[in-house]
């Protein structure tokens, strides 16, 4: 559990804390390991359904702090074994492949609606301190079953607090956009297209917010800071234009538009009109408090009715600022 005297000492909110860290061989969960690992003295029980990630993860990182358990968030009594003696919980696992979760919905909704009710219950039973979900921009006014599923995640792990009420347990998430360069992402295809010499994008008016897997999981570890339970932690990312990307990674290379898939909006949300009435800005985040909840951080109210959308961001990267991100990181593009 984070303190007030833990804040006071600025020291790391999971400092000797015992972690468990769902979908832990997935993008952001190698991410968070590294930082956690680096930064802390916390053991991380990883758990996900593939034992080779595991034994690839085990080998990336050698260390004696990571615990490996192979289980799915589908499986209750399995989360509550690997929950037990648990500090913190980090739910990274998901069924995020918008297509997959198009041609198979009820698959998305076990491990994306059953899987966070089974992550709540678990943690409220094993008496886990804080429970962080990680959920995306599309949830917010979904159109497609991914979106849907993290709606109704975000909706579990908030109302999971009043479950909680009278135990130890506080229960919040972060919400943001596109991860750079995560597993299915655009950015992979872009440079197999490359080489190719074709590039294929669904719908070239198309704006995306942007965020690294450093800043995600900075976003979890200052949330955790500042949590008392039922937020949801929004950063102030960037936004980009889809040909912006291709042109960072693909100069000169053919396009083809194929017209936009199942399940795909031209922009994308990350905080509504509606819930702007409860939202405040943080200064490097906004926070959505639970509606009708009292706000008792340092926070500016934010305009009744103001949206945060892609496509009215202030801040966009230019094609030159994405190639140099990108060439920052681990040299995807030449």
């Amino acid at each position: 559990m984070v303190t007030d005297t833990m804040q006071r000492e600025n020291k790391h909110p999971l400092m000797g804390k015992t972690v468990l860290l769902t979908g832990g061989t997935g993008s952001f969960g190698q991410a968070f390991i590294r930082r956690i690992l680096a930064e802390t003295d916390a053991t991380i029980r990883v758990f996900s359904r593939d034992e080779l990630k595991q034994y690839q993860v085990r080998e990336r990182f050698g260390s004696e702090r990571l615990r490996f358990m192979v289980g799915d968030v589908r499986d209750r009594r399995r989360l509550l074994r690997a929950a037990n003696g648990v500090d913190v919980i980090v739910h990274a696992a998901a069924m995020k492949q918008v297509p997959a979760c198009e041609y198979n919905p009820f698959e998305a909704v076990q491990t994306n609606v059953i899987g966070a009710q089974n992550v709540v219950e678990a943690a409220i039973d094993a008496s886990v301190g804080v429970v962080v979900a990680l959920s995306t921009d599309k949830a917010v006014n979904p159109v497609n079953v991914y979106g849907a599923t993290k709606l109704c995640a975000e909706k579990i792990v908030v109302q999971g607090n009043v479950y909680a009420a009278g135990s130890s347990t506080q229960l919040f998430c972060v919400r943001y956009g596109n991860v750079m360069g995560s597993r299915g992402s655009v950015i992979p295809l872009f440079i197999r297209q490359r080489e190719e010499g074709r590039l294929t994008i669904t719908d070239e008016r198309m704006s995306r917010f942007w965020i690294t897997l450093d800043e995600a999981v900075d976003l979890v570890i200052n949330s955790l800071i500042d949590s008392q339970g039922g937020e949801i932690f929004v950063p102030k990312i960037p936004s980009m234009r889809i040909v912006d990307l291709a042109d960072a990674i693909a100069p000169g290379i053919p396009r083809v538009v194929t017209g936009i898939r199942a399940g795909e909006k031209i922009h994308e949300t990350l905080i509504t009109s509606d819930e702007s009435r409860h939202a405040f800005d943080l200064g490097n985040r906004y926070v959505i408090m639970p509606e009708n909840a009292r706000f008792t951080g340092d926070g500016k109210p934010l305009v009744d009715g103001w949206t945060y959308t892609s496509d009215t961001n202030d801040e966009w990267l230019s094609s030159a600022e994405i190639r140099k991100t990108l060439e920052s990181w681990d040299n995807l593009v030449e």
